[in-house]
Order: C-alpha cells, then sequence, then structure tokens
C-alpha cells in the first residue's frame, strides 16, 4: 500500500493537493484518535512569488514539496510558508528556483520584539507537533521536565522519548537529575553514551523524530536541553521531512565508495556511521531510520567520536573520518574561486588549545580549497590565505544582554594560567565584538567599513541576547556580501572537539561527540543554473537581485541564479576589539551591576 506524501486535513476545510488524495480512508480514520487535537495541524498549502518585472510566465515558485513541509508555528511571524528544507538533490530532479530561504534557523527570543523573531523557531515548534510518535534526543545537559513540556499536550504521555546523555558518573549533577525524572515518566528512557575518554563530554546536539504519517526528520542544533539556553542566540538547521524508502525491506546494493559530499545518500550514510559508534544504546532507532529517504537533503554531516585515526591507514574515498580530518575532506572538495576570503569562527567557548595547534593544525584545515586530500602540513592550494577572525563576547556585551551575567556561565575563556594567557594574546588580534554597540565601540566602528563601501550595518537583531551558537563561515569578499561556505555545529574551539595534533604516530585523538552540518552554493546548482550564498539578517529568505562571484558573470539574462540565504546571528561588518576592550572570562569577578542588578563572583 502506498504511503501518501501528505497526511489528510481532519480539520477545517482547506484544499487539498490531487496527489494527496490518494489518503486511503481506512488510514485516515485509524489516525483520528491521535490527531484528535483542538486545533488544525495541516501544513500551509504551496503559494507563489511573482519576481517583479516578470509575466505571469516566468513567475517563481519558492517550492514546497509536498512531504517536505514546515511544521505550524506558535510564533505568530513563522506563519509564513518556509522553503529552507524543501530542496531536492541531483538524485530527484526538480523544477527550477530563484530564492531559497537559510537552511538554519535562528531560535524565537519572547523578550525581543516580533519584528525580531522573524523566521525563528521555538523548542515547542520542534517537539509540540502531535504527530511525534518517538523522539530520540542526544545532548549534553536535559532538564526534563522542561523537556517533556515542550510535547502536545493531547499526545505528550504517548510519545516514546529516548535520551542519550555522556554523565556516566553516579555523582554527576545531569544524571542525578536524569533519573530522578524518570521515574516520573513512563514513557521516557536514557541511554548513557560511551565516554571512553577521561576529558571528553557527549557534546553532540541532535534530535531525531519518528512520525504517525511515516515520516522521519533530523534535527541538529546548537542548544541543551535545559530552559536557560532557549534565551541565548542558538540556531536549528532541521532536515525536510523524510518519507519511508519504497520496498525498504530490499536489500541494497554495497557500495565499496562512498556517495558524493553533500547528497541525500551521503548524509545518510555518516549519521548512521555516527550513530552506530553509540553501539547497541541505538541499535533499534538505526534499524529504523534506514527504513526512510534521505535524498531531498543537500549538507554535509561534520561530526567527531571518540577515538583514534591513523592518517596514514585512512583512505578517504571509503573510510568515516571524523573531527578535524572530516572538516578537511568536505571544504577539500568545494571550489572557491574568492579573490578576498575571510574566515569568521564564532564560538561560545575557547579552551585552552594552543597557538601551534591553532596555527598550524586548525587553522590550516579552516583554509582548505584544494581538491587533493592531505594533511594541513602538506596542504597545497593556489587561493589566497584567509584573513580569520574570531567573534566572541566582552565582559560589557555580557553584562548588557536580556539575562546578564547568568548567560556567562555558558560562555567561556580563562585566562588562570601562563599558557592560556598566551593563547589570549596569541588570537587577541583576531577578536571581534558580539555586539560591537558600545560607545566606544560605535566610535571605532568606522574602521570596519572600506573606503568606498557605505556606512551600513547589517543587524541581525541578537545584539543584547548571548551567544551559545557555533558558526564557521567562509565570505569570499571584502565586503562580506557572499559566502564559500558555512557550518553550524555544536563544537567550539577545542582539540577535545575537533581532534588534537597527529601525534609520533600520525594518530589524531578526539575526546567528544560533537555534530553539525556543512552547506556551500553549489549543492544547489541545478538544471544549468549557479547558485550562490548571501548572508541575510532578520529574516530568512534573501532579497533578490543579488550577485556574487559566482553568478556575476552569467552571460545570458534568462539564466537567473539560484540565491540561497544564511541566516546570520551577528551584525556585519564585524567591529573588531579596541586597545583596551577584553573577552568575557567567566572565572574572573565583575563589580559593575548588570541589567538586573547583580554582579558577578566568577566561577
Amino acid at each position: 500500500m502506498e504511503t501518501p506524501s501528505k497526511r489528510r486535513k481532519i480539520e477545517g476545510s482547506r484544499p487539498r493537493h490531487e496527489s494527496h488524495e490518494r489518503c486511503q480512508e481506512d488510514q485516515c480514520h485509524s489516525r483520528a484518535i491521535i490527531l484528535n487535537t483542538r486545533r488544525s495541524i495541516s501544513p500551509p498549502v504551496r503559494r507563489k512569488r511573482i519576481r517583479p518585472g516578470l509575466s505571469e510566465g516566468r513567475s517563481v515558485l519558492i517550492r514546497e514539496s509536498s512531504n517536505l513541509v514546515k511544521e505550524n508555528s506558535s510564533v505568530e511571524s513563522n506563519k509564513a510558508t518556509r522553503a529552507a528544507s524543501s530542496f531536492q538533490n541531483d538524485e530527484t530532479p526538480a523544477s527550477p528556483i530563484d530564492l531559497v530561504p537559510s537552511p538554519v534557523q535562528l531560535i524565537a527570543i519572547k523578550d525581543l520584539h516580533a519584528s525580531l523573531n522573524i523566521d525563528t523557531i521555538s523548542i515547542k515548534d520542534i517537539l509540540g507537533d502531535p504527530l511525534i510518535k518517538e523522539c530520540w534526543l542526544f545532548n549534553y545537559l536535559f532538564d526534563v521536565d522542561f523537556v517533556m513540556s515542550q510535547f502536545d499536550e493531547d499526545t505528550r504521555d504517548l510519545v516514546q522519548v529516548k535520551i542519550v546523555h555522556g554523565s556516566w558518573k553516579k555523582d554527576a549533577p545531569n544524571k542525578i537529575r536524569i533519573d530522578e525524572a524518570v521515574k516520573r515518566y513512563s514513557n521516557l528512557q536514557t541511554f548513557t553514551a560511551y565516554m571512553p575518554e577521561m576529558y571528553g563530554t557527549h557534546h553532540s546536539k541532535m534530535i531525531i523524530l519518528f512520525r504517525h504519517d511515516d515520516q522521519a526528520q533530523v534535527i541538529i542544533m546548537t542548544a541543551n536541553m535545559i530552559a536557560t539556553d532557549w534565551r541565548m542566540t542558538q540556531a536549528v538547521w532541521r532536515s525536510p521531512l523524510l518519507p519511508l524508502r519504497e520496498a525498504f525491506n530490499h536489500p541494497q546494493q554495497v557500495e565499496l565508495r562512498l556517495s558524493p559530499l553533500g547528497s541525500g545518500t551521503r548524509f545518510k550514510h555518516d549519521l548512521l556511521a555516527y550513530l552506530s559508534k553509540y553501539e547497541t544504546r541505538t541499535k533499534s532507532m538505526v534499524a529504523q531510520l534506514c527504513q526512510y529517504e534521505f535524498s531531498s537533503i543537500r549538507a554535509v554531516l561534520v561530526a567527531s567520536t571518540p577515538g583514534k585515526q591513523k592518517i596514514r591507514c585512512l583512505d578517504p574515498d571509503t573510510e568515516d573520518l571524523w573531527g578535524w580530518l572530516a572538516l578537511k575532506r568536505v571544504l577539500g572538495g568545494i571550489n572557491m574561486k574568492s579573490s578576498n576570503p575571510h574566515i569568521v569562527i564564532q564560538i561560545s567557548s575557547v579552551a585552552s588549545v594552543g597557538e601551534k595547534w591553532l596555527s598550524n593544525t586548525f587553522f590550516d584545515v579552516l583554509s582548505s580549497s584544494s581538491p587533493s586530500f592531505s594533511t594541513p602540513k602538506n596542504n597545497n592550494n593556489n587561493t589566497p590565505k584567509p584573513k580569520i577572525s574570531i567573534v566572541f563576547p566582552t565582559a560589557d556585551e555580557i553584562r548588557r544582554s536580556i539575562d546578564g551575567y547568568s548567560s556567562g556561565g555558558s560562555i567561556h575563556m580563562k585566562v588562570s594560567s601562563p599558557a592560556q594567557k598566551k593563547q589570549v594574546e596569541y588570537i587577541r588580534p583576531m577578536l571581534c565584538h558580539w555586539a560591537g554597540d558600545s560607545a566606544e565601540a560605535l566610535e571605532d566602528n568606522t574602521s570596519s567599513f572600506l573606503p568606498e563601501q557605505p556606512k551600513i550595518i547589517r543587524e541581525a537583531g541578537r545584539r543584547r541576547v548571548s551567544p551559545h551558537i557555533k558558526t564557521f563561515i567562509r565570505f569570499s569578499d571584502a565586503r562580506m556580501t557572499s559566502i564559500d561556505w558555512a557550518l553550524l555545529t555544536s563544537a567550539n574551539l577545542s582539540t577535545q572537539a575537533w581532534g588534537a595534533a597527529p601525534n609520533s604516530s600520525g594518530e589524531v585523538r578526539i575526546s567528544s561527540y560533537e555534530i553539525g552540518v556543512l552547506v556551500w552554493p553549489a549543492l544547489w546548482d541545478e538544471q544549468g543554473r549557479v547558485a550562490q550564498m548571501v548572508p541575510v539578517f532578520g529574516k530568512d529568505s534573501p532579497d533578490e537581485g543579488t550577485t556574487s562571484y559566482r553568478t556575476a558573470e552569467i552571460p545570458h539574462e534568462d539564466t537567473a541564479p539560484v540565491t540561497v540565504g544564511w541566516r546570520m546571528p551577528y551584525d556585519l561588518p564585524l567591529v573588531s576589539y579596541a586597545k583596551g576592550d577584553m573577552p568575557w572570562f567567566n572565572n574572573e569577578p565583575c563589580d559593575e551591576a548588570d541589567c538586573m542588578g547583580r554582579t558577578w563572583p566568577g566561577i
């Protein structure tokens, strides 16, 4: 029996597409008990958008596949149709598109004005869908009562909830809280990830959903499952709704070489390889996930798992790579022609990594653009060496945030030891403000503009919301109007997350679990049309008429470029630290009161 691509509407009288009428009456009747809620949960209908100056025949359709739809949002500004996940890769031919909303969304902040929450998403939007049947939560910190309160109140007790964490010590506060909460919920089960490294953490932040309409979804984000994290600047990547594969019980042909990076098939392979590291804990879930079709995904999974990898023994075409080795492989396959590359690292924690690891290993990996696979030492490419900046908040920016100093407890950089002080001295010339709107920063901001550049600040709307988000973005031009690639990840700046430099035996050691998604413009190239990626501010959809180095030289007017947005969490242009500015050190006390009248004793 063929599974419908979209659930029949139970309430209301919204028109349906012909393909949806194939849903049989007995299926809908059997689901009616589950769908007995007080509001409509049908997805929005498809909408057309007309480009200015074009006739009806040249209208641009922001595609929304029938099985790749956005859930209804509790935030009023999120009710607009969204197509960030509504694309198909070369495995499934699709009609042309012009504008693609950002593949990542910022989370909604209740204390901000509605105009600053356009196209944002909340934890309730993710977990509040009554169609959720089973939910796997991978994270570092959990407030179980907070998590359970986000599910639909009519189906909350029916959802099978699985929590995966890394707190294995019996006296760990996170483990104690989770174990106590399990007793209150009969539909909740917990698993402790295998943690072989003493200083490693289970830092991945991912949700995998299985739904009653025979679809699944993968969600990768930057927030812990605690209430305070959802009051900070965070971001979420959501896959399209993934349908069951046809004849999934038939064995698939085993391929000796991996599928191309960026394809849905490769994403599925990499995700299953990551989940296999949890061994028997995720065996049942992996078996389920194998049954679903991932071809609609355009992204690369970049993850870390604890263990060692020997570089000399690795075949990047057939073996799974983790940490900076995985990132190196992805970036080494991206064709970048930018003349003024600028890589911006924006993180919430900087560990004691040392200048040598930063300069000789990690920064070299980020600068990769050669198609050949090599270690950082042997990286050969003809592109200019990118400028590198690090966005990190100052104590003043933490103090003036909506939650004041309390949000600073989640943002880490220390200067307790001589090595840490030396590291701060090394990265300080690269440091840029998170908000950049203090009197001193505004006065110094004029130096951030190019001589011929209009002095316009592109505002992201998150100056007063402390950052827990982690993004790595390579801009292709000095004005930072075009993007070569962008990564959203749980990983901060640490060797535990990305892997240490190779030791004398050529082994790279990783201590923690991390997970992220990386995208670049060419993933949206289709039917002879070149795609570009641009930063977007205050909304997810890019403006029309934007050009970049990939599209500026297109000879034919009829070949409209595909423009993909990337939702920015911070303002541009960047504002470098002034002479007296220092980053936030949460181990140092602050005597000046924050917006709530509190001081900071240091931790």
